[in-house]
């Protein structure tokens, strides 16, 4: 599709295109599959008797009085009320007086906005304003609503994506249609759309199904490829089991656990069967993925190859360089770890290179750097990614082409269930950590209504004055006009303002510099912060064993396996750890969600009962997280899709392998491009 820059959108300057590139919206192809978070349904309006504190409504009727401006302090509200047969509302708007010439006496509008108690009355705050012929245009229509950044807010988003949608060159559908048929999938250009503008629900929903089904295609064609490539691949790095990693493991201060013991025997047998590995391991967070990674990549050092272990962050980098180190000298092994990270300085990298190209490292840390061009190695044996759903199938395959067909070991803490996991981790085998070490204790858990915040708030300053340390998570960065939820910007405000000036409040999100990030992850983990209030970049790629509280806002807005990864941040230390769930929503079906994890600190059972509560139509609230390269897509909500999906990818490519059949013309096409922009995301 059109690789067009942003500003070749009627209406779309440098300065604009700018705060889009803050969300990762660059071309006018980004800006067409930049999918609306939710929709913003239009209702009839309702009587003004029956308008409920809390709700967003319309309300149709006539104003009692032409509008006052009233100063308080700095503000200027303009006031009015609006009368209709069932009763009268208050209006209230705020340093907006050029109102009054519009809110006659007499003259009859329709408002929509939050309605609110306040002094014991009703009252509605910043309403829009909408003559009733204009209204009723809208109502049952659903207006996208975009994920928004400061300066760059909702109508200037839908107005550039309908603008993009005008002007654009439709695509021939790549999907054959006998798929299209059997699954009654809506057209390609007609389901891009309707994403963004459909007409209602159903519409919607037809759309989203031809979405999701192609991401789950494209993905799976490519995972089955990567599969085809590397089966029964010999190995050039025939391992023995060696003395130093056996020494190591029986010297830990702890035993593993069975299960460790048996992923071990997997991989172990694996590095010495002289086929390649290609395994994945799924253990909840805290099993012991990590000790086995250790004793992998030192099993490789022994037989004189290199190791590298791949994860997310920066910080997490770090922290495992660290304790590798640390676990060596403590047992006198003298193989050398070095650490390669983006924000290293050019003289820092050059050493890494020089150390890495002369085998003078055994084991290299790192995140996404390890896979730049510049870094060559001398037989680069075995590679571990961490928390593999961060890491597309193109960036498994790049690391795997820095070796000459290097073992791959990828590590998961996201609990998909088995049946799941097989189709989306197709080119892997699957081992399963599924019992947590005996020295764990099980975190506390509680699910509180809004009006708890206050005792949360003197829970962590005890928890503080004992010298631990607490996270709260809030689902956004900065307010939005259109979505009632904590924010991390405004949150930190008041939690300062909430607890004594001794204790040191910061707040962390993923819009920031990736320098300032890994300063504040780092000050928090060497204790200097006490409170972290972050969004969910946090999910990933930071271990404080000191920290005990984790506090969630807004718990509704996320999906369950996202919950239990954001709470196995706490719970890593000697302590007892706890997690606030707050759930600002009064819907019962939420309410049971959020029991499940109240009731379990176990992911894979966590799983497995959300897949069971969630319907087909289940697609309104927050996704499940960024699993694996999906934006509309939910693995769990649309586990059933998926299945079928994978089925069809089999067929297709057992019968057309290389899909020269005129039916899979456009096909081929539509994949090329898709494995490029794969490629072309790592820079390389």
């Amino acid at each position: 599709m059109e690789q067009q820059p942003l500003t070749s959108v009627k209406g779309i300057g440098d300065k604009t295109a700018r705060l889009f590139s803050k969300l990762g919206v660059d071309t006018v192809e980004d800006l067409l599959h930049y999918y609306p978070r939710g929709y913003d349904a239009f209702r009839e309006p309702q009587p003004a008797g029956e308008l409920q504190p809390e709700t967003m409504a319309a309300v149709e009727g006539t104003l009692t009085k032409t509008a006052d401006v009233v100063r308080f302090n700095r503000l200027q509200v303009v006031m009015t009320h609006l009368r209709d047969e069932s009763g009268t509302i208050q209006l209230n708007w705020y340093n907006m007086p050029f109102l009054r010439g519009t809110l006659k006496a007499g003259e009859r509008f329709v408002f929509r906005g939050k309605v609110m108690k306040k002094r014991g009355r009703l009252v509605m705050e910043q309403p829009e304003i909408y003559r009733p012929d204009k209204y009723r245009e809208l109502v049952h229509s659903m207006q996208p609503v975009y994920g928004q950044t400061k300066g760059l807010g909702n109508k200037t988003i839908t107005k550039a994506v309908a603008e993009a949608l005008k002007n654009r060159r439709m695509e021939k559908d790549f999907l054959p249609e006998r798929l299209r048929e059997k699954y009654e999938l809506a057209e390609y250009n007609f389901a891009l759309e309707h994403i963004h503008f459909p007409g209602d629900e159903t519409e919607l929903l037809f759309s989203r199904k031809r979405l999701v089904f192609d991401e789950f295609f494209m993905f799976l064609i490519s995972v089955r490829l990567l599969k085809e490539k590397k089966a029964d691949v010999k190995s050039s790095y025939v391992m023995k089991s060696g003395s130093e990693a056996e020494r190591l493991k029986a010297s830990l201060p702890y035993s593993l656990t069975g299960a460790q013991e048996k992923v071990l025997r997997e991989v172990c047998a694996d590095l010495s069967s002289g086929q390649v590995m290609n395994r994945l391991i799924q253990g909840d967070v805290g099993s012991g993925k990590t000790i086995i990674a250790i004793l992998a990549l030192l099993q490789a050092a022994e037989n004189g190859f290199q190791g590298a272990l791949m994860v997310p962050t920066e910080v997490l980098a770090r922290q495992h360089l660290e304790s590798i180190e640390e676990l060596f000298a403590e047992h006198g092994i003298e193989k050398k770890a070095v650490l390669l990270t983006g924000s290293m300085t050019a003289r820092e990298k050059r050493l890494a290179y020089k150390q890495i190209e002369n085998h003078e490292a055994d084991i290299i840390v790192g995140t996404h750097a390890l896979i730049q061009e510049k870094v060559v190695y001398d037989k680069l044996a075995l590679v571990i990614t961490d928390e593999q759903h961060r890491f597309g199938v193109s960036q498994r395959e790049m690391l795997g082409n820095k070796g000459k067909e290097p073992h791959v070991l990828v590590m998961s803490a996201t609990p998909i269930p088995r049946t799941l996991a097989i189709i989306l981790y197709g080119d892997l085998d699957i081992s399963i950590i599924d019992e947590l070490p005996a020295n764990r204790k099980p975190i506390k858990n509680c699910v509180v209504g809004a009006d708890y915040r206050e005792n949360a708030y003197r829970f962590i300053e005890r928890e503080v004055k004992a010298g631990r340390q607490a996270y709260v998570i809030c689902p956004m960065v900065e307010a939005s006009e259109m979505i009632e939820a904590e924010n991390v910007i405004d949150y930190t405000k008041t939690l300062r303002e909430n607890l004594p000036d001794t204790i040191r409040v910061e707040y962390l999100h993923g819009k920031m510099k990736p320098k300032e990030k890994n300063e504040l992850m780092e000050a928090f983990a060497a204790g200097s912060i006490q409170v972290l209030v972050s969004t969910t970049v946090i999910e990933v790629g930071i271990n404080v064993p000191n920290a005990t509280v984790m506090m969630i806002e807004n718990a509704e807005r996320f999906g369950l396996a996202q919950l239990h990864q954001l709470r196995g941040r706490v719970g890593r230390g000697k302590e007892q750890s706890y997690c606030i769930m707050v759930n600002a929503s009064s819907d019962g079906e939420i309410q049971k969600r959020l029991e499940i994890l109240n009731h379990s600190n176990d992911g894979f059972y966590i799983a497995s009962e959300d897949l069971k509560l969630r319907g087909p139509g289940d697609i309104f609230g927050i996704r499940q997280s960024g699993e694996l390269e999906f934006k509309l897509a939910d693995i769990f909500t649309d586990a059933g899709l998926l299945k079928k999906v994978s089925e069809e990818v089999n067929q297709i490519l057992d019968e057309d392998p290389a899909l020269e059949r005129e039916e899979h013309h456009e096909l081929k096409k539509k994949l090329d491009a898709y494995l490029e922009k794969s490629y072309d995301r790592l820079n390389l």
